[in-house]
């Protein structure tokens, strides 16, 4: 599909929802999606967000639990 995946650079990034994915380099980001900064291959790309995405919450639903938990 991309070719040689060995030779393609990849980039982490997230939605405002904090959830985390890749995308390549050379494409252009879709809407609501923003650079997290890591670059390289597609593993160091997907080991970066295993360390950094700990809460696979959606933002929205960990911002509603933590009101309900204030109340």
């Amino acid at each position: 599909m991309f070719g040689d995946s060995e030779s393609l650079v990849f980039r982490v990034v997230y939605n405002h929802e904090e959830q985390y994915s890749i995308w390549l380099v050379e494409r252009e980001l879709p809407l609501g999606w923003s650079e997290e900064g890591k670059t390289g291959s597609k593993e160091e790309c997907l080991n970066h967000i295993e360390k950094i995405w700990t809460d696979m919450r959606p933002l929205s639903l960990r911002k509603f639990l933590a009101e309900q938990q204030a109340s």
